[in-house]
């Protein structure tokens, strides 16, 4: 998902029978594995977003303009938005341990696909595999917290468990994108091939069996449109992700050609923003139970105006990073406000909602960034941003005349 992430088709799986931790398995070793996990979220995440820090550097290479190149981050959203919910219909009652460890398998051979790829058309082949790992990943992770540690440091796990999240804004994209400055973009997508088979070497460690506790039937799913609520929720939440994508995904050709960044601080500024996403998720998780259309309403007030503003007060280094701050402390609360939401809005059918949700999340990720370099091609580059501003604008009318509900 992402770079942040929401949640899972298997979130609320219940923490006493059969979704509680092995008794077998020692408190050290379960913490181990949540680790782990968090560190599968981590770079399934970083994957997905990897082009953002890159994309000049691959278009140039591969002979394709920034619009065609956001087509790297277009592919995976959707077909992650599809194997979300087929995934975990099709896994059926498989032991989750092997699925995650085979899914962190073809995550590494995407990755090495992708820093071997002579053409674009092989690398987005490349990202296709990319795409059925989020989507996996995302319908398994973060429901195995419950079944690896005591029912009370369920809560503590879960939060490490998405931790990955965001750390990959923080650290694995921007070091994605200085070793592509600093070596190659080909090494940036090598590096994490090798580290998804880290990963899965110390899933398989560290993970006991996990069987499957329960399954959901894929005509669930679509009927929870007829309700009103949640239809609210999930317009809103378009709306918004796909203007936030529309323009993350060209903010790099953005800064270069409007604040004239250098290649070289671009990483920094990436982690300015992923450090103010770290502060906005807690600071929105603080009020997010109690309001979260409240909570919501001023996240799009805040991420509307410093999207809207790059063109016009982001001319200089100052009023850049000042703006990317504001941006990532924005957007860093959005997953754990409208997941949220999404609980509040169906709370008898919380997995077949959140299946919903993260189809839903990542149509608009990829629907971001075909729109967003539709509009850097055929408009102009600075473009995006009103773009992404706008749909920001109409996520908070929406939420504001519907979300009484």
């Amino acid at each position: 998902m992402s770079d942040t992430t929401p949640t899972t088709t298997e979130l609320t799986a219940p923490a006493g029978a059969s979704g509680s931790a092995t008794p077998a398995h020692s408190p050290l070793r379960a913490w181990l594995a949540v680790v782990a996990v968090a560190f599968g979220t981590f770079s399934v995440v970083t994957t997905e977003m990897l082009p953002v820090g890159l994309l000049t550097s691959v278009g140039s290479a591969l002979g394709v303009s920034p619009g065609t190149a956001g087509l790297a981050m277009t592919v995976p959203g959707l077909v992650a938005a599809v194997a979300a919910p087929l995934l975990t219909v099709t896994v059926g009652r498989l032991d989750r341990r092997l699925v995650l460890c085979g899914l962190m398998v073809l995550l590494a051979a995407a990755n090495l696909a992708s820093a071997l790829a002579p053409g674009f058309a092989v690398l987005l082949l490349a990202r296709v595999l990319v795409g059925v790992c989020i989507g996996g990943v995302w319908s398994l992770a973060a429901g195995l917290a419950v079944r690896l540690v005591p029912e009370k440091s369920a809560g503590p796990a879960t939060s490490l468990v998405f931790s990955g999240i965001a750390v990959a804004s923080v650290l694995g994209v921007p070091v994605g994108t200085f070793i592509g400055d600093l070596v190659h973009w080909r090494a940036a997508f090598a590096g994490m091939g090798a580290l998804a088979l880290a990963i899965a070497a110390a899933l398989a460690v560290t993970l006991p069996p996990l069987p499957a506790t329960e399954t959901i039937r894929l005509r669930e799913v679509p009927g929870l449109l007829r309700n009103p609520r949640l239809r609210v929720v999930l317009i809103t939440m378009l709306l918004l992700v796909t203007g936030h994508f529309g323009a993350y995904t060209y903010v790099r050709p953005v800064l270069e050609d409007v604040s004239g960044v250098r290649a070289g601080l671009i990483s920094t500024l990436l982690l300015a923003y992923g450090v103010a996403g770290i502060a906005g998720n807690f600071l929105a998780g603080a009020t997010a139970h109690r309001a979260p259309r409240g909570t919501l309403m001023v996240i799009f007030a805040v991420l509307a105006t410093a999207v809207l503003l790059v063109p016009v007060a982001g001319g200089t280094l100052g009023g850049a990073v000042t703006l990317l701050v504001l941006w990532g402390l924005a957007y860093g609360g959005v997953s754990v406000t409208s997941q949220t939401w999404v609980l509040h809005a169906a709370p008898d059918a919380r997995e077949a909602a959140s299946a919903l949700f993260v189809g839903v999340f990542n149509i608009a990720i990829s629907l971001g960034a075909l729109l967003g370099g539709r509009a850097a091609d055929g408009i102009a580059l600075v473009g995006v941003m009103w773009f992404g501003g706008a749909l920001a604008v109409l996520a908070l009318a929406h939420v504001a005349i519907f979300g009484r509900r």
